[in-house]
């Protein structure tokens, strides 16, 4: 039997089309071009054993540069192909696909059964993708032929659902006219709708003893595309009445048995991965894993990993249970202590007989890459007592073979190795089994995936070269912190990960596919730069993106400004002394200054970075320290400039600068040329730059795996980023109080795109009632304007106001609307919690805030509120989302 591939592409002189065939025995083809775009290359083949899926990818020096989308997968269909028959595939180029989400596992999961298609000398095989249609459609075939009903709805062909989403016809082309003209239509028993927009043209023309396969055609129907609801909240905050301390992967289940009850379909969680660095309660921060594959003991249901054997021991952790879930936030400490306790006496009683098991073994050997690493690192951070792996004294530079000689059934410390390898499995089979009983009920568990990891974790040490160490990355000036966010995790080198084809970050995805359905990808604006501080910063001010396009002296005149290398240095004067520290200025000349001429100042070398200052400043706690510190912080940001990175004659505006005490000092004429330099630098020069960075990365990760992707795009977006998202149909992040267009004050629910993601309030916010008490004026604006109220706004935010600013939300256009817990119990007069500042789950301005909300209700409680959860219910029927 011969394969013939053939589509239309256009390569550059250095580039190759190939054909990629995931069969047992993988092939790989080269198409040859005709000089018009027109590709082509054949197989000669005696069967397959199966039928295997293609894909098209473009080469460059061997390795692959982009590849298609990879969704609906294409298939060869050889199974029923005679030896001396050829099979044409006809295809087109396949980028991000129509309706792109609804190829997701979130809203297609059954494959469909792939039926025998008849075979005639001359056979037309059509091949159209309708993820539109419901469960009672069926899609049929409509044209002006006779043998294609000469458009009669009563003679339309029907079509064999052959695969998820995918319709087959075979066509005898005996008799057909060379040019075929049809439509595709979905029928029910009720409705007929014909394919939107022209009609489907095509040539079909069959040779004898060939199979032609037309494959790409995408028919859109006017059908409302899905639309659901759900809840999100971390799981660390889950409570129910087998909690211990915190929420755990059991957890999870009953409260998909909850939102069932109640309509939704989505549970969105925050991060899982272990963050034990410290041991201590900064390691609550879920966004600083020290690996990005393990998950964090803390969340294990240790009821479902059995009693232990003495009932004496069993018995007291049952009361350290009821004690620690008793309290109204997590003691972090207290609670990984005592879990970590069980999971090691149960180690002792179970792992013999746990790891000779099939399934053990099955995990084991598909982890073992980052299951050993991350054992190994998890020993030494105990022995050496630092998971700062470049101060110990042993195995600071990750050994391939070393790790796996102290990671062997051999070695000496291999029992305690192999808690951990217990812990994962473990952790696995309970998330994987919360994640599929969520599905039995309708329910889908949405993961999150942080931008950063730590940089003592296991990927910097086994993979350093994929990560910039030098700095830090963070985020600029926005409604959250005005100084700028410093996370400290290194900056990802995208020039090494891009020499793989991005594996690091594919293999990242596949695993958390194996559990969730969609994705939050953390601060996608980092796809397309990262804001990057030099590691002796404390503050983001004085970072600068990457990759991005500095400024030289030259270019900088162009604007009219004259730049000066004192811009690179802070401006100390007398005024700005005065201004920052009133009556103590002279006390902080004489300490932490030195003169530097014509009435100046700079920065006493032991005091000229912000971790100086901070490191002056450790262990003072008192309010009169922490002010003086900060402001000497803000000393040291008082610059127009900063130097790049890479090229120190090269220099990037400072971020927020407009506002700084070095701005004001400039003459007015400056002042105009350094605004339209700062303006055209942070909001025009880098949109084209940006955009290709972004496309070079992301095209590759979200169609590695079929979760539905979802990005967080809040804070200062270039205007290329709603392009890419549009163009890969990412669904964005849309919140009222921090609407996307600068020309508006507050976001209008009701023109939300449709590929979003709509929300009240997220971990990093207050919550809806703590945001309605913060700022009075803006409460008032948004009574009147939004809510359309007239009078003055309450002062607290009513059941009835908090329902209505819901309702709003849930009538969006979005495809998905996902409340937190806080802010669905928020209508409810009598179940939402009396703090209302205790129910925000972080302040982003706040490096070493705890992360330790809880539930004020368990989830067994939650599951009686009979009013409640019939108002949710109902809230959710009304706006079409059930």
């Amino acid at each position: 039997m011969q394969i013939k591939f053939s589509l239309n592409y256009f390569t550059a002189p250095y580039e190759e089309l190939k054909a990629v065939i995931k069969a047992q025995k993988p092939v790989i083809i080269t198409l040859k071009s005709d000089g018009c775009g027109n590709c082509s290359a054949s197989l000669q083949i005696s069967s397959f054993t199966e039928e295997p899926v293609y894909y098209y990818a473009v080469y460059e020096n061997g390795l692959e540069k982009r590849r298609e989308y990879p969704f609906p997968p294409r298939r060869i269909n050889c199974a029923a192909v005679p030896e001396d028959y050829t099979l044409n595939l006809k295809d087109a180029w396949r980028d991000t696909p129509p309706f792109c989400p609804l190829y997701s596992s979130a809203f297609s999961r059954e494959s469909g059964a792939a039926g025998k298609l008849p075979t005639y000398n001359k056979t037309l095989i059509l091949k159209a993708y309708a993820p539109q249609l419901k469960e009672n459609q069926t899609l049929k075939l409509c044209g002006a032929d006779k043998n294609l009903g000469e458009w009669h709805i009563s003679r339309a062909l029907p079509m064999q659902k052959t695969a998820l989403n995918e319709w087959t016809i075979a066509l005898n082309a005996e008799g057909l006219p060379r040019t075929l003209e049809f439509k595709f239509i979905a029928v029910s028993e009720d409705k007929i709708l014909w394919q939107q927009g022209r009609n489907n043209l095509i040539n079909s023309d069959v040779k004898n003893k060939e199979i032609l396969v037309k494959r790409d055609f995408y028919p859109s129907f006017e059908l409302p595309s899905p639309r659901a609801a759900g809840i999100v909240l971390p799981v660390f905050s889950l409570k129910s009445e087998s909690s211990f301390g915190a929420g755990d992967f059991g957890d999870l289940k009953k409260l998909a048995d909850w939102a069932a009850a109640c309509g939704q379909k989505i549970i969105q969680i925050l991060p899982i991965n272990d963050t034990s660095i410290t041991g201590t309660w900064t390691d609550s921060y879920p966004y600083n894993s020290i690996s990005i594959y393990a998950f964090h003991p803390m969340y294990m249901d240790l009821k479902a990993l059995g009693p232990l054997s003495n009932k004496s021991i069993e018995d007291w952790f049952s009361r350290e249970q009821k004690r620690l879930n008793a309290l109204s936030q997590v003691n972090y400490e207290e609670v990984n202590l005592l879990k970590r306790s069980y999971i090691k006496m149960a180690f002792e009683e179970q792992h013999r007989k746990v790891f000779k098991t099939e399934e053990y073994q099955k995990f084991f050997e598909e982890n073992k890459d980052w299951l050993r690493p991350y054992a190994a690192f998890r020993y030494l951070r105990n022995k050496f007592n630092t998971p700062n792996f470049r101060q110990w004294p042993q195995y600071k530079v990750y050994d391939r073979a070393e790790i796996a000689e102290l990671t062997s059934p051999k070695s000496k410390v291999y029992r305690e190795i192999a808690l951990y390898y217990y812990t994962q499995y473990n952790l696995h089979r309970q998330l994987l089994d919360a994640a599929s009983y969520a599905r039995s009920k309708g329910i889908i568990i949405k993961g999150d995936i942080p931008i950063g990891i730590s940089r003592d974790s296991v990927e910097a040490w086994t993979e350093p070269h994929y990560f910039n160490l030098d700095s830090q990355a963070g985020a600029p000036p926005d409604d959250f912190s005005v100084n700028g966010q410093n996370w400290g995790f290194p900056t990802y080198n995208w020039e090494a990960m891009a020499k793989d084809g991005y594996s690091w970050w594919k293999k990242r995805f596949k695993k958390m596919a194996e559990y969730f359905d969609a994705y939050r990808i953390d601060h996608v604006l980092g796809f397309f730069r990262i804001w990057e501080i030099p590691l002796n910063s404390v503050h983001g001010l004085l970072g600068q993106f990457s990759p991005a396009l500095p400024m030289d002296a030259n270019e900088t005149a162009r604007f009219g400004f004259n730049f000066r290398q004192e811009y690179l240095n802070p401006r100390i004067d007398e005024a700005l002394l005065k201004e920052l520290f009133g009556g103590k200025a002279q006390e902080v000349k004489e300490k932490f200054l030195m003169p530097s001429g014509k009435g100046f100042y700079a920065m006493r070398t032991e005091f000229d970075t912000q971790r100086k200052v901070e490191e002056h400043f450790s262990g003072r706690t008192d309010k009169e320290s922490l002010i003086l510190k900060e402001r000497l912080y803000s000393l040291i940001s008082n610059v127009l400039f900063v130097r790049d990175k890479k090229n120190s004659g090269l220099y990037h505006p400072r971020i927020s600068a407009l506002s700084s005490a070095a701005f004001k000092a400039l003459d007015d004429g400056q002042k105009r040329a350094y605004t339209n330099l700062y303006n055209h630098y942070f909001y025009h020069r880098h949109n084209d730059f940006w955009k290709s960075q972004a496309m070079a990365k992301l095209p590759a990760l979200v169609s590695s795996t079929r979760m539905l992707a979802c990005a967080e795009d809040l804070g200062m977006i270039p205007a290329c980023v709603p392009e890419v998202m549009d163009a890969l149909q990412i669904l964005s992040l849309e919140v009222q109080r921090m609407p996307k267009s600068p020309l508006q004050r507050f976001g209008d629910t009701s023109k939300y795109p449709q590929l979003s993601v709509c929300t009240v309030s997220t971990h990093d916010m207050s919550t809806l009632r703590g945001w309605w008490k913060e700022d009075a004026k803006q409460t008032q604006a948004f009574y009147n304007e939004v809510l359309g109220k007239q009078g003055s706004a309450p002062k607290e935010a009513s059941a009835e106001i908090c329902e209505e600013v819901i309702k709003r939300n849930l009538a969006s256009p979005s495809m998905l609307c996902i409340l937190s817990y806080q802010d669905w119990l928020s209508t409810d007069g009598r179940l939402r919690a009396a703090d209302i500042d205790g129910e925000r789950i972080n302040i982003p301005a706040n490096p070493r805030h705890y992360w330790r909300y809880r539930m004020n209700h368990t989830i067994e409680e939650l599951s009686a509120a009979r009013a409640l959860n019939t108002k949710i219910k109902s809230l959710i029927a009304e706006s079409g989302r059930l």
